[in-house]
């Protein structure tokens, strides 16, 4: 955080001292008097909230820690005064370290900030380009509010949801071309969890990643539970359901698949590896569709990072034999759809709340869509295979563009196949 004369001004407001104007002189030669926050730095230091370097001066384009903001924050508390409920939740952010200066705020641990929220909107434009299919040949510009409240239930467990408006899959997004409104909240997931040590307890409707492929299997959300154990070395274990009627294999009935699986990661320094197995069943909704009625997808992943890039691949493969088609004749290329891998080279990355920072990524994608379910890619999608670029870019504080291009084919008809993607999302 930075020592600035705003946040100056800042903590003068919080404590009340910036009502009385020329209060006092101000002892920091590197404040100009005619600086507009001259006045609250000068009794900031009269009230002895700041005290500066020692060598009369304030730096305030110096970075300070959160040491030292705790100890602003234990000056004002004991100053007295000012907002009150804003000192009180500053008190409990710095609670460790306010405890470290022998000031007490267990009670504002308890009771302060047990719900926080945070959100994101966002704008998106997509152009989907499929040859021979004038259908696939659009344009797709939407909107969409994301809130994500947590909240404290004790000192092991937390509760979390996810609040979207525009909710992204289908005619549900609301998209700004037709200027319709659309009545869409929906509350996407909901669950507790439970850390105790290096374990951690997922319950209720939960994040469903594919650590091990960073999301080129699934990227949604469970009905049920998972059980994470360990720290640089992990193994998770989940079983539930997975909603499976939006990119599964094209599915059209019996929309909930059972699942179990597990997963066995390791990331440590600049090395991460990892293996996992993915149970999908579904008889019902899939036996007289495709002639199989489950998935059984095992999954590899590497990375390696050096400098400001990393590089990193990983592969799935479903073990199931050849689906078929309503006919009862093997699906085409259902090899190849039976597979799925990504391989890309990554440099750096936009970091929301530093302007300026970017992001660059490159690679090949093959993603069968009998194990590649419901991937996370913004700019690749199920059935397809092909080179892929993208960008990320911080404009402004928690302000962020991407955009992406895929330049591929088909893998079920061998169709040339380009996506072009543009998304800025503000995070709140």
């Amino acid at each position: 955080m930075k020592k600035s004369l705003i946040s100056a001004l800042t903590t003068a407001l919080v404590v009340g001292a910036a009502s009385t104007t020329f209060a006092a002189a101000n002892p920091f030669e590197d404040v100009p008097a005619d600086h507009w926050a001259y006045d609250a730095i000068a009794q900031l230091a009269a009230d002895g909230v700041i005290e500066g370097y020692g060598d009369g001066t304030y730096r305030g384009d110096q970075e300070i820690t959160r040491y030292e903001m705790a100890q602003m924050i234990a000056r004002a508390m004991a100053k007295g005064g000012g907002d009150k409920a804003l000192i009180d939740k500053l008190a409990a952010e710095f609670a460790d370290e306010l405890n470290n200066l022998g000031v007490r705020v267990a009670a504002l641990e308890k009771k302060v900030d047990n719900v926080k929220w945070k959100g994101e909107l966002r704008y998106q434009f997509t152009k989907h380009s499929m040859e021979g299919r004038n259908d696939r040949d659009k344009h797709n510009n939407f909107a969409q509010l994301r809130l994500k409240p947590s909240m404290t239930i004790n000192k092991n467990w937390t509760g979390m949801a996810g609040i979207y408006y525009g909710a992204n899959n289908g005619a549900s997004k609301q998209n700004l071309s037709t200027a319709k409104n659309i009545d869409d909240f929906q509350l996407r997931w909901a669950c507790v969890q439970g850390v105790y040590g290096n374990t951690t307890i997922d319950l209720g409707k939960t994040f469903f990643f594919t650590n091990v492929d960073e999301g080129m299997v699934m990227d949604d959300y469970l009905s049920g539970g998972r059980v994470t154990f360990g720290k640089d070395l992990k193994f998770a274990v989940a079983a539930g359901r997975v909603d499976t009627s939006d990119n599964w294999m094209g599915l059209t009935g019996g929309s909930a698949s059972s699942y179990v699986g597990g997963e066995l990661t390791y990331n440590k320094n600049k090395f991460s590896a990892g293996v996992g197995y993915h149970h999908f069943s579904n008889e019902e909704g899939w036996k007289n569709q495709y002639g199989e009625g489950s998935a059984d997808i095992w999954v590899l992943g590497l990375g390696y990072k050096f400098g400001d890039f990393r590089l990193s691949g990983a592969y799935a493969q479903n073990t199931k034999g050849d689906y078929t088609n309503a006919a009862g004749d093997p699906v085409s290329n259902s090899s190849a759809q039976r597979r799925a891998y990504n391989i890309q080279l990554t440099y750096k990355g936009a970091k929301a709340n530093k302007p300026g920072t970017f992001g660059i990524e490159a690679g090949y994608r093959h993603l069968g869509k009998y194990a590649s379910l419901m991937p996370t890619y913004d700019y690749s999608l199920p059935d397809t295979k092909g080179w892929f670029i993208g960008t990320n870019v911080t404009l402004l504080p928690n302000t962020i563009l991407m955009l992406g291009y895929t330049d591929g084919k088909t893998i079920s008809g061998d169709k040339g196949d380009r996506l072009y993607f543009s998304r800025i999302k503000f995070l709140f």
